[in-house]
């Protein structure tokens, strides 16, 4: 037996949470941008994705107008942080609404280094930080999808394994529903099957 919802009939913040506890596990971007006046800004945004792959592209949705945003669109520049699970309180922290001219950085002590090709930190503690500049921005209803071409990657030494990252040194946490957050756990490895070596449905052989 299956329970139907119709999201025109409902509140929009009530399918709202039926979205975000469905569509799980949800990588975090991280955000860190840098107002026009200069204030650095740091944000978890978990509606994140790669986009393309060349040229390299990432993406992630705003919900609402956040300074994140307002940012984004003044410069044109932004990083996206590995949300790693030994920062996992301040993570937490950069998501609290503090008022627009905080700096997160600050307000959540949260230790920054300069970025070497855009002018927003990258988090000093953060395993992977991706430096983007924007390629567009596509507003969809209370929500607006950045796209940011990455310009320049930088990886810690420690969690790189002959020389690619691996996910249990990189440690990501992820978004689940409510109040729920993820850790990697047990990690599977299967390989794409080629058509010329397919022998049938997984359950058949």
């Amino acid at each position: 037996m299956r329970i139907d919802f119709d999201p025109a009939a409902m509140p929009r913040n009530e399918f709202y949470r039926l979205l975000t506890a469905t569509v799980v596990p949800r990588p975090i971007a991280w955000v860190s941008t840098t107002s026009a006046d200069g204030t650095h800004n740091l944000a978890p945004h978990s509606f994140f994705t790669i986009a393309s792959v060349a040229p390299p592209v990432v993406q992630f949705t705003s919900v609402g107008r956040k300074d994140t945003l307002r940012n984004i669109e003044a410069t044109g520049q932004f990083v996206v942080n590995l949300a790693p699970e030994g920062l996992f309180e301040q993570i937490n922290d950069t998501g609290t609404d503090f008022p627009h001219g905080v700096s997160e950085f600050e307000a959540a002590g949260v230790g920054s280094e300069p970025s070497l090709r855009v002018k927003p930190p990258r988090v000093a503690a953060s395993p992977v930080a991706l430096e983007c500049e924007v390629h567009t921005t596509l507003g969809i209803g209370d929500s607006t999808v950045v796209f940011g071409r990455v310009v320049h990657a930088v990886v810690a030494q420690d969690v790189l394994v002959d020389g690619h990252p691996e996910i249990s040194r990189m440690k990501p946490l992820s978004r689940l529903g409510k109040d729920e957050w993820g850790t990697v756990g047990d990690v599977r490895e299967i390989s794409r099957i080629r058509h010329a070596d397919w022998q049938g449905p997984a359950g058949g052989r």
